[in-house]
This record gives structure tokens, C-alpha cells and sequence, in this order.
């Protein structure tokens, strides 16, 4: 089993600047890709980006230039920093694990205001 925690939501003005962080622990060894996703109210959950064991990177086009994930290996983290937030990256942001299994952390609110 793996959990995942994250944190680092919270209010901020259009312009502004978040870092969410997703500590994993217990069976990590099975993950090989983490990733973060959101879900605004209304919407389906999307892919935000995502981060293999190897270090490759993806992202939404809508966060490209803006948002960049990494992993500390040594931590056992992976970390969203997200700059020049628009309104519209408001949403319940989610961690996940990918391996054989599938592992989700409980969500953190990120609120852009305009």
C-alpha cells in the first residue's frame, strides 16, 4: 500500500505563486510515475503533469510555461510549483501514484482569485 499526502494549497491573487508538495510513503517502490491532477467543480478530473521514475516530464497544455513538477527522490516527494496563476487553475488538486496499482492522496484546494 502507498499513501499519499499532500499540502501547500490555499488562496492566492491572480499573478501569484503556489508549491504543493505530495509526500508518499509505504510501499514506494512500486511507484514509477506520480503525477498531480485537478478537478474544478462542475468538471472531470484532468491531467496537470505528470513526472516518471527516470525524471521525463508531461503537462496540460493550459500549464506549460507556467507549472513545473519534480521529485526528491531522497524525500519521497513530489512538488507542484505553480506560477502566474490564472482563476481557472482554481480546482481540488490530487496526487497520484502509478505502478501496478493506482494510488490517490486526499486533494488540496488551490483558489485563485481575480
Amino acid at each position: 500500500q502507498v499513501q499519499l499526502v499532500e499540502s501547500g494549497g490555499g488562496l492566492v491573487q491572480a499573478g501569484g505563486s503556489l508549491r504543493l508538495s505530495c509526500a508518499a510513503s509505504g510501499s514506494i517502490f512500486s511507484i514509477n510515475t506520480m503525477g498531480w491532477y485537478r478537478q474544478a467543480p462542475g468538471k472531470q478530473r484532468e491531467l496537470v503533469a505528470t513526472i516518471t521514475h527516470g525524471g521525463s516530464t508531461n503537462y496540460a497544455e493550459s500549464v506549460k510555461g507556467r507549472f513545473t513538477i519534480s521529485r526528491d527522490y531522497a524525500k519521497n516527494t513530489v512538488n507542484l510549483q505553480m506560477n502566474s496563476l490564472k482563476p481557472e487553475d482554481t480546482a481540488v488538486y490530487y496526487c497520484r501514484g502509478m505502478g501496478p496499482n493506482d494510488y490517490w492522496g486526499q486533494g488540496t484546494q488551490v483558489t485563485v482569485s481575480s
